[in-house]
């Protein structure tokens, strides 16, 4: 045993790797503080509990941050709809930050100098625990196991952690792992790795209908809330309803979930350079991106909403590559939030086979002029207007492919 190093606070979820990490942690002369983030897994959190302080844990901290995940992380993402590359809804890089915020403030509650992760050192998850302790707590020190070589060298495999397991008598589960890397959360649940590594065998499972109704809405006067964010969902068969944040982000879940709805197989560009093959299933996160964006679109200026693409795109960057708590980020967040006063209204949808149909909306913010846009009434429009605007728009292409006609004549001669 070395000599005592202090006290660390480990983010800690009970499998094999933060196992090992908590014992080896003593080896090396520190204190252990194991913190499990409830964060909408599926966990038996008091065995998970149990095994820490058997491992040799001085304390353990169990704590539910799903309510906060869904308000503070969740429905930001949702009002930018936030997709990195076209596809990934950032199920996992919008967790960590949350649970590393609560990493820090226990380390400062119990005067720890350190803390610890279990991420892998050729993925994200190192960067965004990292860059989010730093930039709540300047002075932490953190200790990145999978980074150093005593460490790695150590394991350089699964069979060297497992023996270590045995060793140290740290329960595992006598049946083979997943051949595959799992994490779960509210927002999604993500496999990557073993046998998911080659690209080219199909990893994802095949999807089964349901109505829902959801619901955005002005906030009642003198209450802080931001339109753009789900308040409401119905069910169009029961008409049973849900309307706490937590507990509708669940229902959705549900439904979808059986539905097949959210499942993608994709290759992204991680932050540090390589490319990886994942899975997610998002299936609340997949309702909502579409339902936000049909209401969105139906209440949203045309103009607002091309400048607030653009700002999606670098928000859903950012949140990716780990800088939720960065000032670009915070900046983001409060112009998303200022572009969604208008975005109230209800959306009806239905979710059937992995897809999800939006079958209308309704909105007392509506720009739809029914009016205006009717082939059976002029409205408010005189059509020989467009004469003179297709005109001008006409005259840069006129003298685009008058200059063409030039030059190709010049290069035939």
């Amino acid at each position: 045993m070395s000599q005592p190093k202090g006290t660390v606070v480990l983010a800690y979820s009970g499998g094999l790797d933060t196992s090992c990490i908590l014992v080896w942690l003593k080896e090396q002369g520190y204190n252990v503080i194991a913190y499990l983030a409830n964060i909408g897994q599926k966990e038996d959190f008091e065995a998970a509990r149990k095994k820490a302080l058997a491992l040799g844990a001085k304390k353990v901290y169990i704590e539910d941050i799903s309510k906060e995940f869904v308000e503070e992380f969740i429905w930001p993402a949702v009002q930018a709809n936030a997709l990195y590359e076209d596809r990934y809804l950032l199920g996992t890089a919008l967790a960590r930050p949350c649970i590393a915020r609560k990493l820090v403030a226990i380390a400062q509650r119990e005067g720890a100098q350190c803390v610890a992760h279990g991420a892998t050192g050729k993925g994200n998850d190192q960067v965004r625990f990292e860059l989010t302790c730093y930039a709540l707590c300047p002075s932490i020190k953190v200790i990145a196991p999978w980074r150093l070589p005593e460490f790695y060298q150590r394991f350089p495999g699964r069979r060297e952690l497992m023996d270590y397991a045995k060793k140290h008598s740290i329960p595992v589960p006598v049946t083979p792992q997943t051949p595959w890397s799992m994490d779960e959360n509210l927002m999604h649940i993500s496999y990557e790795a073993g046998i998911l590594e080659n690209p080219k065998p199909a990893g994802a499972r095949q999807p089964v209908a349901s109505s829902l109704w959801l619901g955005w809405r002005v906030p009642p006067a003198g209450r802080e809330e931001e339109e753009g964010v789900l308040v409401k969902v119905t069910n169009a068969g029961d008409g049973a309803a849900h309307c706490s944040p937590l507990e509708l982000f669940m229902y959705l879940n549900d439904v979808a979930g059986k539905h097949g709805v959210g499942r993608i197989d994709i290759v992204e560009n991680r932050f540090v350079g390589m490319k990886s093959r994942g899975i997610y299933e998002t299936p609340a996160g997949t309702i909502l991106y579409h339902a936000h964006l049909d209401i969105e679109a139906f209440t949203m200026d045309r103009e607002v909403r091309k400048i607030k693409q653009g700002l999606a795109l670098k928000f859903a960057e950012l949140v990716y590559n780990g800088f939720w708590h960065s000032p670009e980020c915070e900046f983001l967040r409060q112009c998303i939030g200022r572009s969604q006063e208008a975005v109230v209204g209800t959306v009806r949808l239905s979710v059937f086979k992995g897809h999800v149909y939006i079958l209308g909306r309704e909105s007392p913010r509506s720009l739809y002029n029914e009016e205006l846009v009717s082939m059976n009434v002029q409205g408010d429009y005189e059509p020989a207007d467009a004469t003179g605007f297709i005109n001008i728009n006409s005259l840069r292409l006129k003298e685009y492919h008058r200059l063409q006609s030039k030059v190709t004549v010049k290069q035939d001669e």
